[in-house]
């Protein structure tokens, strides 16, 4: 069973009710490693020589967020600013390059409809289109894109509508290859 992990950016956790509905539809699956980053670096400080080695031992690598004002969270710019610029700019041959060809999936968390994402929609750019830096990132670091798992509406949903999203996430990633 392939390892995978997945790094929860979330600013506020305790109060999402869909990324908890992601997380737990996942929890109990065979080789899923779930890490609430917020909760790991409540203090800002990301311990680097730690989270090289989690995605060293990994073999498929998930980002969970919510979206925010048409980015990630800070704590994921954060990660990418301290993780990747030392695997790839600082010990490429020993680190960067071992990340090569791992599928790397972004699960992204949105509070509005789908048609608002759209050229005519009330945010002019669809989801996918909000998330190019994250594949062009993907692609510098040779990590093998796979197309995101997206979820709107998440303010609105109900536990039935949530259930169902997690269940669709599990199968997501027991298909990752």
């Amino acid at each position: 069973m392939p390892n995978t992990l997945i790094l929860l950016f979330h600013p506020n956790f305790s109060t999402s009710n869909a990324n908890r509905a992601l997380c737990e539809a996942v929890a109990g699956l065979p080789g899923i490693t779930v890490v609430d980053m917020q909760a790991q670096y409540s203090d800002g400080v990301i311990d680097v020589d730690a989270e090289v080695a989690r995605l060293l031992a990994a073999d498929r690598i998930v980002l969970q967020f919510p979206v925010q004002w048409y980015s990630t969270p800070p704590l994921l710019k954060a990660w990418q600013d301290a993780v990747l610029t030392r695997m790839f700019y600082l010990a490429y041959q020993d680190e960067g390059r071992l990340l090569a060809g791992k599928p790397v999936l972004i699960a992204a968390t949105a509070g509005n409809v789908p048609e608002a994402y759209a050229p005519t929609g009330q945010n002019r750019f669809s989801l996918r289109e909000l998330l190019h830096p994250l594949e062009a990132t993907a692609h510098r670091c040779g990590l093998a894109w796979q197309e995101p798992f997206l979820i709107y509406e998440t303010r609105k949903a109900d536990t039935e509508t949530l259930q169902l999203a997690g269940e669709h996430y599990a199968g997501r990633i027991s298909r990752l290859p």
